[in-house]
């Protein structure tokens, strides 16, 4: 006898699953927590197994819950698949592409990246800023077709995401012309100076850090951020210096608007795209995974 799944029932417990409580579910869903906890109970029921464990008011997946809650992204997910696929196959003449990046990556890359696109197929294009978390989970819902970021941690955050080295590029420290006589006694005359430095959210600033820590040097990080567009125009501002690598900086070096102080020995500016398996796959991401390179 087949057994029925109730996919009402598999939404609710999803919902209250990645919440982490029934009140914050019947809040999200506009349900209330005794209708919502019925409906739990209910569906445990039909599966016969138990989905969570009550422990000091909290609510804990079993190892029957977790296998569950990986079905049941997998199955939403797929809806959503279905839903976008049936939609772009009725407008033939134009493809729909959704490109996420952090907000880190020069804007000179995802003009790149759109003008590949472009070459590729006719297509509307969907440009999405974000952190990392945001843009994974947006990955694997299937709202982002393909993403760029500067660093791919090995975690079980990523599992099941296919990711591509784009480039790979050593790093300087880069500051207005009133930095350059910084340049004579590198590494040590940066003791004490202004930096602007990413956030801990990129590699980069991992990387810098640990190059500090080994040379015995001290900054003065005046900002972080993830913008790479506000990072350059504090340098040229002449508020303080950034680490990056010669693409990022560019236009501001070829202007004069910045030099060159030093190189950081050991340290590089990575980029990746990042996208995951689907059924039915975007044509257009799936050629710039294959062969989009940063010029």
């Amino acid at each position: 006898m087949t057994k029925w799944i109730n996919y009402h029932h598999l939404f609710y417990f999803k919902t209250i699953a990645e919440l982490g409580s029934i009140s914050k579910a019947a809040e999200k869903l506009l349900l209330g927590q005794p209708t919502l906890s019925a409906q739990l109970k209910q569906f445990e029921e039909n599966l016969g197994v138990q989905l969570f464990e009550r422990q000091h008011k909290r609510l804990i997946l079993t190892e029957h819950g977790k296998i569950a809650l990986e079905y049941g992204k997998n199955i939403f997910s797929l809806g959503d698949e279905m839903y976008e696929a049936l939609h772009d196959r009725m407008r033939p003449s134009k493809m729909n592409i959704s490109i996420g990046a952090l907000d880190s990556i020069p804007k000179q890359v995802m003009l790149q990246l759109t003008q590949t696109a472009l070459k590729v197929a006719p297509c509307k294009i969907t440009l999405i800023e974000g952190k990392f978390d945001d843009l994974i989970r947006e990955i694997r819902a299937h709202k982002v077709d393909i993403a760029v970021t500067n660093f791919f941690p090995r975690s079980e955050a990523t599992k099941g995401l296919f990711h591509r080295s784009l480039s790979k590029r050593p790093v300087s420290i880069y500051g207005a012309p009133r930095f350059l006589n910084l340049a004579k006694k590198f590494p040590e005359s940066l003791e004490g100076q202004p930096f602007v430095l990413p956030t801990f959210e990129s590699q980069l600033r991992y990387d810098i850090e640990h190059w500090l820590k080994l040379t015995g040097l001290n900054v003065d990080v005046i900002a972080e951020t993830q913008d790479i567009a506000l990072k350059k125009l504090m340098c040229t501002g002449q508020l303080a210096m950034i680490p990056a690598s010669l693409p990022t900086v560019q236009r501001q070096v070829e202007a004069r608007e910045l030099v060159e102080i030093g190189k950081v020995p050991g340290v590089f500016e990575e980029f990746f795209l990042i996208t995951s398996e689907r059924k039915i796959s975007n044509p257009i991401a799936q050629a710039l995974m294959k062969n989009y390179v940063i010029a």
